[in-house]
């Protein structure tokens, strides 16, 4: 399967030479390959001369590995292997550290260490939802401020919804601006004895109520938290706001990657159309994983009507016969074609309809359906007599429907990737009807997974390419 000529290729060397992009962000949902993308395009980056970093919200251990890393944590680590002028460098985020790391840069030691020690605030550092989203935007604000690198490329976290990265910094805001929050603050903001005089008396009826569902202990901590950090609430606001502003300035740009399937591609879709109401810059689409076929001109229903016309020759009755290997002599006055048939085998694996893209045994192909009958073994001219036993026959004469059979599952498998084939093509159609403006680039299924540099390199050249390859 290959694109539209309508619909524009994402050109992806230009996008990663340009100086001017500073950030790539890599979002989609989830289990469509961002993280392998994100490395294949920060290898190739490298090796085009970009001093780049990759950033993996992802916690499994594949792009360390890939990368010939041990491990990877919230500090860059260099990867070494790059073939080029350019450095690589890969981390992953450790959410909880970094929350650690705000705290400890925006209070003095004393607040700092009281909000570390908080059981609230080491509950929420290790798992309150959103969290992990507006610590990845958090990193990646520390990063660009550093300037230590050039091109910045981020795998955004494998939630449900795509969006949760984008939302990251408005739902903190709502979160710290919301009553709940400001009610808990006001009665340290006040302080000494009016400031319990108002907890005693104006929040007497909802602590206890809360006291009740969350435990007194829990409510004390989370007052005890919004108190100390109230002086740092301000700068949590203007932080997100700052890295929201810099996901839409024009060194940005957004990958949406997906797979050619329908509920990837319609999650594609809609976030293709949030960033465009976030009037944030969209890159194009990377489409991973499509099928193809080296054979495409030989349909799925060709395939299948040779592979029941050789069925059928596989069931008809044969006479037994003794055989030396070679194939078996034709009767007497049957056509030359028909004492050649030992030949079949040979025939079968130089024929043009061989698809490479198909398991190894593909080197035997199918010929036409026309042509099928042609290699039915002829019934031996020196048959056994009656009275030799059935077992010495069956024990030298080989199977005469191997081939016929082997050939036919074949067509068979050549037919079912022609079907997942259309149906990734009308996947893809529908999406380029919705979007034509969105520039596509295609990456080809590949056997295995990838598992080292060798392998990133690969997929960056396919991405390079555009188009998919057999």
């Amino acid at each position: 399967m290959t694109l539209d000529p309508a619909a524009a290729p994402l050109e992806v060397d230009p996008l990663l030479d340009d100086p001017g992009t500073r950030i790539i962000v890599c979002c989609g949902s989830g289990g469509v390959g961002k993280t392998t993308t994100a490395a294949a395009l920060g290898v190739r980056a490298a090796e085009r001369g970009r001093k780049a970093v990759v950033l993996t919200i992802d916690p499994a251990r594949r792009l360390a590995q890939s990368m010939g890393i041990d491990s990877l944590d919230n500090t860059p680590r260099r990867v070494k292997g790059v073939e080029g002028p350019g450095e690589l460098h890969a981390m992953m985020l450790d959410m909880k550290r970094t929350f650690d790391e705000i705290v400890e840069a925006h209070a003095d030691a004393d607040r700092a260490r009281a909000i570390l020690e908080n059981p609230f605030y080491q509950s929420l550092s290790a798992g309150f939802a959103g969290t992990q989203e507006y610590m990845a935007m958090e990193k990646l604000g520390q990063l660009r401020a550093r300037d230590d690198w050039d091109l910045i490329i981020v795998d955004t976290p494998p939630s449900r919804s795509a969006l949760d990265f984008l939302d990251a910094p408005k739902r903190l805001g709502s979160f710290l601006d919301g009553k709940f929050i400001k009610l808990l603050m006001a009665p340290a903001k006040m302080g000494g004895r009016a400031g319990m005089k108002f907890l005693n008396v104006g929040m007497s009826m909802m602590t206890g109520t809360l006291g009740k569902l969350l435990g007194g202990q829990l409510l004390r901590d989370v007052q005890t938290f919004v108190a100390a950090m109230d002086t740092m609430f301000g700068g949590f606001r203007t932080r997100a706001d700052a890295t929201y502003r810099l996901l839409q300035a024009p060194g940005t740009a957004f990958l949406v990657v997906a797979a050619p399937e329908r509920d990837a591609l319609r999650e594609a879709a809609y976030f293709v159309e949030r960033l465009a109401a976030e009037e944030m810059p969209l890159a194009g689409l990377v489409l991973n994983r499509v099928h193809g076929s080296g054979a495409a001109r030989l349909s799925a229903e060709r395939a299948r009507a040779a592979a029941e016309n050789l069925e059928e020759i596989g069931i008809v009755d044969q006479e037994a016969g003794k055989a030396d290997g070679r194939g078996t002599a034709a009767p007497e006055g049957s056509s030359p074609e028909a004492s050649e048939t030992h030949e079949a085998p040979r025939a079968a694996e130089s024929s043009p309809l061989s698809d490479p893209s198909d398991p190894p045994t593909s080197t035997t192909s199918a010929p036409s359906a026309a042509s099928a009958t042609s290699m039915t073994p002829a019934p031996s001219e020196a048959a056994a007599p009656v009275s030799e036993p059935a077992s010495e026959s069956v024990s030298t004469a080989p199977s005469v429907t191997t081939v016929e059979q082997l050939t036919a599952g074949l067509l068979r498998l050549h037919a079912e990737r022609m079907q997942v084939l259309a149906r990734e093509k009308r996947t893809r159609d529908r999406f380029t009807a919705l979007h034509p403006e969105v520039a596509v680039a295609e990456v080809a299924a590949l056997p295995g997974d990838v598992h080292d540099l060798a392998g990133l390199r690969a997929i960056g050249r396919r991405l390079a390419a555009g188009r998919a390859t057999t």
